[in-house]
């Protein structure tokens, strides 16, 4: 894990959407935009903190499972389309972290979805909750990114608003 003072906060990738993952209207089926989310972070958190959560898995018996997700469809994502796909850490506590991804085009005008992530640190020998490392706790307060409102409806209205689509 790399802890240096200019680490980035929002990490980003791009990914194309495939069609196995798409419904009969060549829009990403609803459930598929969460993998899309997870994958896209397990990887950013390798490329830019080094961090492998599956090799802290295996060699040290921690994880983070999910806890809860919040996802809003805000405009549909088609088959083959590429996408930049950007995640951020909004809170943390001892046990506990939620993570903002927002699936965006590739000119990053357009918001496609966002969903709020939670997840629970894990002791996969003890099979049970447990507390951040003083090292992990660091980490997390040179990354996070608190936002301004803390509802994910609140969230929801800010990006419709930003990209013109008031309820």
């Amino acid at each position: 894990m790399k802890i240096a003072a200019d680490l980035p906060k929002i990490l980003k990738s791009k990914v194309k959407i495939r069609f196995q993952d798409c419904d009969p209207f060549n829009h990403l089926n609803n459930a598929k935009y969460l993998d899309y989310f997870v994958n896209a972070r397990e990887d950013q958190l390798i490329d830019n903190y080094q961090l492998d959560i599956f090799q802290l898995a295996r060699k040290q018996g921690i994880a983070w499972v999910t806890s809860s997700n919040q996802i809003a469809y805000i405009r549909p994502v088609m088959t083959m389309e590429e996408v930049t796909i950007e995640s951020e850490l909004i809170q943390f506590s001892p046990r506990h972290l939620q993570v903002e991804a927002r699936m965006l085009d590739l000119e990053n005008s357009a918001i496609k979805a966002f969903c709020w992530m939670n997840f629970a640190h894990f002791n996969l020998i003890q099979s049970k909750a447990m507390n951040h490392s003083e090292e992990f706790m660091q980490f997390f307060s040179k990354i996070h990114s608190p936002l301004e409102c803390g509802v994910f409806e609140e969230r929801e209205i800010y990006f419709r608003k930003q990209h013109k689509m008031v309820r």
